[in-house]
């Protein structure tokens, strides 16, 4: 037991204390009150001291099946919360279980800190049992890491670590802690939070006011905007500012996978998620803008389609706090460093000085509004099977306000389509398209949210990859509502092999050894239930909303359903797969005349068909 008996020169009362006990105070005066995450050799010591912390009612840990899991449920609290998130494991495969984790949160710039134990220091380097140099492994997916080689470092890394990962652009720390640090005794003073400073290490926060009036003077000439909310939109909480500007302006709005909520997608200027599998109008109106305000947003490939024909037509204002990503993919000619919401407001400040929009953006608008009654998001034609998008539009019904987290595939991208969040409550792995995410990072979710519903929408083969989270739930009786969009196929591997590799089906057919998903639910002690008629999806979703617990909807539906618009692999946003024919789309579409030829195009060609000239 820790006792004060010594003070600092500075009158800081020292503890005799480990290295274990320095680590679990030094997450408890950060705000830690929970952690996620699975014990073993190198870690014991720390998960010792977790213990008394427990008994305390200091800090609560919630015991995952496997670490992956952990990184995930970690992940999925710091995205509702917008707090860090804290995660433990063991040395070897305990810490390398946790890379995938790690991965996702890094690359859609999560804040989290990642504990991992050690192998002790005078064996660290000699292979011994269960080591790996998971400092090395990681260092291209985080932010920053350390290896604590003395315990009197313990509380400093973790006040760095704290402030690294959720200041700036957001993203995952690691503290290596070998096993004897963790057991070694020291004279410990804590180092509070909002003490550190960094030298360096001075994220910029406000705009440049030149460039801030540049945007302004480029907004106001636009006849043609269109605002791209990514998810530093979200990070930063910059949904008030983005409704005024859009407002003040009458711009509509476009968000990427990651800023979903960012907006109000119900908004008369919203033009729902752009990409790959966004929606057609929206498609076309960055494809046709004559300026793009990009706010927090990385110009990523999913996005962009063909880089050198997206918004070809546009100039682009580039928001973003991390200057690497200002220019990166896309030269802007007004590039503003800075957080999202602080420099949208220095541009409202210097807008509200100047005369409202004056309709000079109603044409486009109108256009726009064509293209959205020309190609609306389509329920497939009722059958005798559920379709996919009749099951994530009824969810969305009846729990408009839920937090929804998602895997990966073709349920993510008709989930990403038709749920309209606010913001925080969209939560799905977008950069590195991780299967086996959503029941983890839901269970994190609904830890940090505990009086909120949340939803985990899943397709059969992501659930299989983190499944055995079913005890945690049972375990800890976290009330997560699980849905999986089963259709007995890899859906988005089907699909692509499908459209472009003739039909060869090579193992993405789940059907043989599909697990009956109820009796598994049983069989953790979760609340199973399954639905394959029409008639039985309302009172199903409704029974599973309203029971106290954990439940898993198996919804069995259309086995070959597409996920369309779809850009295929190398085309612009203008040309998507699974739209009506071409004549319906040269009457939605504004035809112009060729200067080089005079043929007559359709706009968003981007280039002559007949002379191959730039349109």
């Amino acid at each position: 037991m820790a006792v004060y008996n010594l003070f600092s020169m500075d009158g800081v009362p020292l503890v005799r204390a480990t290295g274990a006990f320095a680590l679990i105070d030094s997450l408890k005066r950060h705000g830690v009150k929970h952690i996620f995450g699975y014990p073993g050799g190198a870690v014991l010591p720390i998960y010792d001291e977790l213990y008394l912390a427990e008994e305390r009612g200091d800090i609560q840990h919630i015991l995952v099946r496997h670490e992956q899991a952990a990184a995930h449920a970690a992940d999925g609290y710091a995205r509702a919360t917008g707090q860090v998130g804290v995660c433990f494991g063991t040395s070897g495969p305990g810490a390398t279980n946790l890379v995938t984790g790690i991965a996702t949160a890094h690359l859609d710039s999560i804040p989290m800190v990642v504990i991992t134990g050690q192998v002790p220091r005078p064996v660290i380097g000699s292979d011994a049992f269960q080591e790996t140099d998971i400092f090395g492994i990681t260092l291209p997916l985080v932010k920053h890491s350390y290896v604590v080689r003395d315990p009197s470092q313990m509380a400093q890394f973790v006040a760095e670590a704290f402030h690294i990962a959720g200041t700036g652009r957001p993203g995952p720390v690691l503290i290596d802690v070998p096993k004897d640090v963790g057991l070694e005794e020291f004279e410990y003073a804590p180092v509070e939070p909002g003490s550190v400073h960094l030298a360096g290490y001075r994220p910029t926060v406000k705009g440049n006011p030149r460039q801030v009036k540049q945007a302004i003077d480029l907004i106001q000439q636009s006849a043609r905007p269109l605002l791209y909310a990514g998810g530093g939109a979200i990070t930063s909480g910059a949904h008030t500012e983005i409704k005024e500007l859009a407002e003040r302006f009458q711009i509509p709005v476009t968000t990427t996978l990651m800023g979903k909520g960012a907006f109000d997608e119900a908004h008369p200027l919203a033009v729902g998620m752009l990409g790959m599998h966004g929606t057609a109008y929206a498609n076309f109106a960055v494809s046709e803008c004559d300026l793009l305000i990009a706010v927090g947003a990385r110009f990523d490939d999913r996005v962009t389609g063909k880089l050198d024909q997206f918004a070809s037509r546009a100039k682009v204002i580039h928001i973003d706090i991390d200057p690497a990503e200002v220019g990166k993919n896309r030269a802007p000619e007004v590039p503003i460093v800075g957080s999202v919401k602080p420099v949208l407001m220095e541009l409202l400040q210097v807008a509200r000085q100047s005369e409202a929009a004056n309709g000079r953006t109603q044409d486009w608008l109108d256009r726009i509004n064509r293209w959205r009654q020309t190609y609306p998001l389509q329920i497939p034609h009722p059958t005798e099977k559920l379709s996919p998008q009749e099951v994530i539009v009824e969810l969305g019904r009846q729990a408009p306000d839920a937090f929804f987290t998602t895997d990966v595939g073709q349920h993510q991208m008709w989930a990403a389509q038709f749920l309209k969040n606010g913001p925080r409550r969209w939560i799905s792995s977008a950069g590195l398209g991780t299967m086996g995410y959503g029941l983890p990072a839901a269970m994190g979710v609904k830890v940090a949210v505990a009086d909120q519903q949340v939803i985990c929408i899943s397709g059969d083969a992501s659930f299989q990859m983190n499944l055995q989270e079913l005890a945690t739930l049972a375990q800890y009786g976290i009330n997560v509502k699980t849905v999986i969009v089963n259709n007995f196929w890899q859906g988005m591997v089907r699909q692509w092999q499908q459209a472009f590799f003739g039909e060869r089906y090579s193992n993405s057919n789940m059907s043989r050894g599909m697990p009956d998903f109820v009796k598994l639910a049983e069989a953790f002690g979760v609340k199973g239930m399954l639905v394959r008629e029409r008639g039985e999806l309302g009172d199903a979703i409704a029974t599973l909303l309203a029971h106290d617990g954990p439940v898993l909807l198996d919804a069995q539906v259309t086995r070959d359903e597409n996920c369309y618009p779809m850009i295929a692999p190398g085309q612009s946003n203008g040309q998507m797969l699974g739209l009506p024919e071409q004549e319906k789309l040269e009457k939605a579409v504004e035809l112009i005349y060729c200067s080089g030829c005079g043929a007559k195009n359709a706009a968003s060609n981007h280039f002559c068909p007949e002379c191959g000239a730039k349109l």
